[in-house]
């Protein structure tokens, strides 16, 4: 199906705006280093005014490394404008952190990668009471990590689209919508075939390929498992694909 393109605009300027939106990254450091070499190719092929990296959240968890995608993450953002979304499993470890009695809903969605990436041994937590493995784990946090993790945003807008994590419901205006649909909503929103107000790109749920619909793209290709982290470009030409399976950059 195709997808409605709106015209992105970059409010109070007349700069070019290009935006790549990162999908569910889960702990692939390797992924993600290749993903942003990738890009920084694309902007020195094709420059542009002005570029905005959107990530849509789901840093952790899954994958081996979570602790070295927030480095890369937090080193990117000293030198591209970079907003970083919130996902579920991002939620889920801030929970475990400010009550350790969440641990262990953390734990049982696949956080025990994240508590090995950060030093935490599957050792240590097979042996530890879920208090006792909540301050373990508040205590490997870096400051500049665990201040990264209070500050993700909920949800980002220009021009005709909307980005998210998981999607947001059906029939409430998109400044009205409740963090548990931005960050954990499914069926509800999968199955609606109507206008959203915007087109939303979001993640959260995963596909084999990019899927475009008239009011929705998903961008969620599950790079944990399958090694293709991708990246939706968006600009006033259209939409291209930057994915890590792939060597060249794909037009939608």
């Amino acid at each position: 199906m195709g997808a409605r393109i709106g015209k992105i605009t970059c409010r109070n300027s007349l700069k070019v705006l290009r935006i790549y939106a990162i999908g569910d990254v889960h702990g692939r450091a390797d992924l993600l280093e290749r993903l942003f070499a990738l890009i920084d190719a694309d902007l020195e092929q094709r420059p542009v005014e002005r570029a905005i990296q959107v990530m849509l959240g789901d840093y952790v968890d899954r994958g081996p490394a979570s602790r070295e995608v927030i480095d890369l993450i937090l080193a990117r953002a000293q030198q591209h404008e970079l907003v970083a979304l919130k996902g579920n499993h991002d939620a889920l470890l801030l929970q475990a952190i400010d009550d350790p009695a969440a641990m262990g809903d953390w734990l049982m969605m696949h956080g025990v990668e994240t508590l090995a990436s950060y030093g935490l041994t599957s050792a240590t937590v097979a042996g530890s009471r879920l208090s006792d493995l909540g301050r373990a784990f508040a205590a490997a946090l870096p400051e500049s990590h665990r201040k990264f993790f209070r500050e993700l945003k909920l949800s980002y807008s220009e021009g005709d689209f909307f980005f998210v994590h998981a999607g947001v419901r059906p029939g409430i205006d998109l400044p009205l919508q409740a963090e548990e649909d931005l960050i954990w909503i499914r069926h509800e929103f999968l199955r609606h075939g109507g206008d959203f107000g915007k087109i939303v790109i979001h993640g959260h749920s995963p596909v084999h390929d990019v899927e475009y619909h008239l009011n929705r793209i998903a961008i969620d290709t599950a790079a944990y498992a399958t090694g293709k982290l991708t990246a939706l470009v968006i600009e006033d030409s259209g939409l291209r694909i930057i994915d890590t399976a792939k060597t060249d950059v794909q037009a939608a």
